[in-house]
């Protein structure tokens, strides 16, 4: 049985030349563990705009239907020089139902079945993905299912990987994202304690909704007393940060060590011997990372990948983990979109431009065969 559908693809050129356009391709036959997916529903992640847009130049780039070309500046085209001429599919994530199946046990017990899977080219009408990383949605539809592995699973990666450091808080700078959402409801049902920073007042109303007890608004005056305060009360010297360029992490040692000094009984001219750790986990901000170490030689920036920590985890881990994710998909770890694009509109300089800003709170959501 022969089976053609559209497919999301994403060219780099030498020249800083991108072209993103959706063509029509045949899809293979499931084999041995893999499974093919009609995929239904697949969110536009951070993490998928690496590849998707870049750094391009969206403003004068040439649209049309199910297209456009772009060119990228330097120095981004010359940082992306490892993908120059290379045909690339787009969409880490994404939900579907199983259609076919290869000929392993595990494969053939999801024939017919919702799936959420992490493809690779979920900006499809079909997709053959592993088996193993599928998670039957049971009753739970492909749109809640949708969003189910990244940000859940990086959310329940902050707080296993705290659990691990024996880190009993967490701060976390971009709060009111979907993830940073997630991860105040984990924090609270397993009683981590948790410092949010968000940049609006609505978004302080949105956490404390949810139960979070330290939501700091970078945006007011007294932002580093009120950050310092939140992490006197939690013992939060352990962060994560989304933001990447800037000075969020610079700010929250400055917070943690101010908060470390005012703890000690002896002045040290090497300051604090407080452990403050904070992970780098995306580049939302693509300019360099700002520190300005003022806060002794206790600390420690280091990057944080989900993939990596899955492995590092374990399996029993990874497998509890999913179970969480399964049995809480439309609680804990519930996705909110902004708006539903097929993928010729999710094309458009429209939607591009705006799914490209980023902003907190507005996430799309492509279904193929709208």
């Amino acid at each position: 049985m022969t089976i053609t559908g559209k497919q999301l693809f994403t060219t780099l050129e030498p020249d800083g030349t991108l072209t993103v356009a959706v063509e029509e391709v045949t899809v293979p036959d499931p084999t041995g563990n893999q499974v093919l997916v009609k995929m239904e529903a697949a969110p536009i992640n951070p993490s998928d705009l690496a590849i998707l847009v870049g750094g391009a130049d969206l403003e004068t780039a040439s649209y049309s239907p199910g297209k456009f070309v772009a060119k990228v500046p330097e120095p981004f085209n010359t940082g992306s020089k490892a993908r120059h001429g290379l045909k690339l599919p787009a969409g880490n994530e994404g939900a579907g139902t199983v259609v076919a199946v290869g000929d392993s046990d595990m494969a053939k017990s999801l024939l017919g079945q919702r799936v959420s899977c992490v493809p690779g080219n979920a900006y499809s009408e079909y997709c053959i993905a592993d088996a193993a990383m599928c998670l039957p949605l049971g009753d739970h539809s492909t749109e809640d299912g949708a969003s189910a592995f990244i940000n859940p699973m990086t959310a329940l990666g902050f707080a296993e990987n705290a659990k691990m450091d024996r880190q009993d808080a967490i701060l976390h700078t971009v709060g009111a994202s979907n993830l940073g959402q997630m991860l105040t409801r984990i924090c609270k049902e397993d009683g981590i304690g948790l410092v949010n920073i968000v940049r609006k007042d609505s978004q302080v109303d949105l956490l404390k909704s949810l139960g979070s007890t330290h939501v700091v608004n970078s945006s007011n005056d007294d932002f580093m007393r009120q950050l310092s305060a939140a992490i006197e009360d939690t013992g939060a010297f352990y962060g994560f940060d989304p933001i990447g360029g800037g000075q969020g992490a610079d700010n929250a040692f400055k917070a943690m060590e101010q908060v470390a000094v005012s703890r000690m009984t002896e002045y040290s001219r090497y300051g604090s011997t407080q452990p403050k750790r904070m992970f780098i986990y995306g580049r939302l901000d693509v300019t360099p990372t700002i520190l300005t170490p003022s806060y002794g030689f206790g600390w420690t920036l280091a990057g944080w990948l989900l993939f990596p920590f899955l492995q590092m985890a374990g399996t029993e881990t990874v497998s509890r983990m999913r179970e969480r994710v399964r049995e809480s998909l439309t609680t804990t770890f519930a996705s909110h979109y902004k708006k539903r694009v097929n993928l010729d509109e999710m094309l458009t300089k429209q939607a591009v431009t705006d799914y490209r800003a980023m902003k907190t709170g507005e996430k799309y959501l492509v279904t193929p065969w709208s």
